[in-house]
């Protein structure tokens, strides 16, 4: 009886200290820009004809803030929050492709920038710009795809792949329960004070096998802006985004098994960026996808991994102007 008497406590507390710490970031880290079509859109810049920053699979729009701060004020650009993901608000509606690319276009029309646009999407995002741009070529002025995933990455599923999708999602399942407990906070709050030790026997526990992924995930945050770093923990604070990545994941394998509608791309600008350090099949995969435009190009991001933006944003800025 004591037992759970005491476990009920440590749940009640867990609960509160949750609720406070979300009020806390609310009114610490409020959302930069503004929203249209119910997500929230960073706009930068001026001039020159707009950039629109699409995000990997996980990511929200701080993962292009490097990019975004060294094309400086004379190019407009904006990056945005797919719904779930940093400041907007969680999906209403399933994270199918048809959605995703509905969506943009949405906020697109409400936002004020107009079209043909410079289209960037970093890994997922790019898959999601090729959906985008066989739906509305009349809006794709050029296109960059950083690092892209390929379909065939995916499908068909792999036994190897198919487990490693399995676990993705039990994580992240599992990161949502302990995000509405307050031991993810707890977690990145203790970490940010500058203490290791508790933080990673927290993340062994909870993940097991999977806290490498967490240790690369925290090297990748490190790499931007160290400003930002508050705003990525308030974030993965939220069940919210533990949820959305996982329906993202579980859907994967039926999201790759579109098919790709490529003719919109035949005559359009189009750089496709390899990180140096992807695998040969991957990287010959993009160099495909680059000759499917009569002005395509494909460049390999040297001294990079798969976050190109945060390894070499000098990379990703060149292809822009490249298309612009």
């Amino acid at each position: 009886m004591l037992f759970l008497v005491l476990l009920a406590g440590v749940v009640a507390g867990g609960l509160l200290y949750q609720w406070l710490g979300e009020r806390r970031d609310a009114r610490r880290y409020a959302a930069p820009g503004r929203f249209a079509g119910g997500v929230h859109v960073y706009q930068t810049g001026a001039g020159g004809r707009a950039v629109i920053l699409e995000a990997g699979i996980s990511a929200s729009s701080l993962s292009w803030r490097l990019v975004q701060e060294r094309l400086g004020a004379m190019q407009r650009t904006a990056s945005y929050d797919r719904a779930g993901y940093g400041w907007s608000p969680a999906a209403r509606t399933p994270r199918t492709m048809e959605n995703l690319v509905g969506e943009l276009h949405g906020w697109l029309e409400l936002s004020g920038l107009r079209g043909p646009y410079i289209l960037v999407g970093h890994s997922f995002g790019g898959l999601m710009l090729r959906h985008f741009a066989a739906r509305y070529p009349a809006l794709v002025g050029g296109l960059v795809l950083v690092d892209p995933l390929e379909p065939a990455e995916w499908c068909p599923l792999q036994p190897g792949n198919a487990q490693r999708l399995g676990k993705g999602v039990m994580l992240a399942r599992r990161g949502a329960t302990l995000a509405r407990l307050g031991v993810v906070r707890l977690a990145l709050d203790l970490l940010m004070s500058g203490s290791h030790t508790i933080p990673k026997l927290m993340a062994k526990a909870s993940s097991g096998k999977g806290s490498p992924v967490t240790d690369r995930l925290v090297g990748e945050v490190r790499k931007m802006p160290a400003e930002v770093w508050p705003m990525v923990r308030a974030h993965w604070c939220l069940p919210r985004s533990f949820l959305t990545m996982a329906e993202y994941l579980e859907r994967l394998p039926e999201t790759c098994a579109l098919p790709l509608d490529d003719g919109a791309l035949r005559d359009v600008p189009m750089v496709v960026i390899s990180a140096s350090k992807s695998d040969a099949a991957v990287v010959a995969a993009h160099q495909r996808t680059a000759a499917l435009s009569t002005k395509g190009t494909h460049v390999v991001a040297e001294e990079s991994g798969h976050w190109v933006q945060l390894d070499r944003p000098d990379v990703v800025i060149e292809a822009i102007r490249r298309v612009s």
